[in-house]
């Protein structure tokens, strides 16, 4: 999973169907919480984009996962759980959890789930980069 290693490990989250200016953002800013860090990446299965979304991503998970490996920006890259996403957090132990500005799936009870596994975790909310645009349901309508 590792290119290197870091003091604080972070862990973003996300579906990452093509990466755009505004998901490289977010490896920035993520990356740039701490100094040090290593960023690990979860990327979300595609039964539970559909779940989230209603509708699948363009490209499969594993698609989208050697896409997010290629970044420079990514130290690893790992599938979020398919019925629990909390194991998969537990065993990467992330010190950060950053969230998308819009993210909301999974995220209520989110620190409280994985005190019970015995995970102190921070939970930051990264800034939107430009929403306007970069969103990629709005960049493949443009597509279109």
């Amino acid at each position: 999973m590792s290119k290197k290693t870091g003091d604080k490990k972070i862990m973003l989250f996300g579906t990452f169907d093509g990466l755009h200016p505004g998901h490289l953002n977010l490896f920035k800013q993520a990356r740039n919480l701490v100094k040090n860090s290593f960023l690990v990446v979860s990327i979300a299965r595609d039964k539970n984009v559909y779940k989230i979304k209603g509708k699948y991503p363009h490209h499969n998970e594993k698609a989208r996962l050697g896409l997010v490996k290629k970044s420079k920006l990514v130290d690893g890259v790992v599938l979020s759980g398919v019925k629990n996403h909390i194991p998969h957090i537990l065993k990467i132990r992330p010190d950060i959890i950053a969230l998308g500005y819009d993210q909301k799936a999974y995220v209520l009870n989110l620190k409280k789930d994985l005190k019970k596994g015995g995970l102190r975790v921070k939970v930051i909310r990264l800034k939107p980069y430009k929403e306007k645009i970069y969103k990629n349901h709005l960049l493949h309508i443009l597509k279109s």
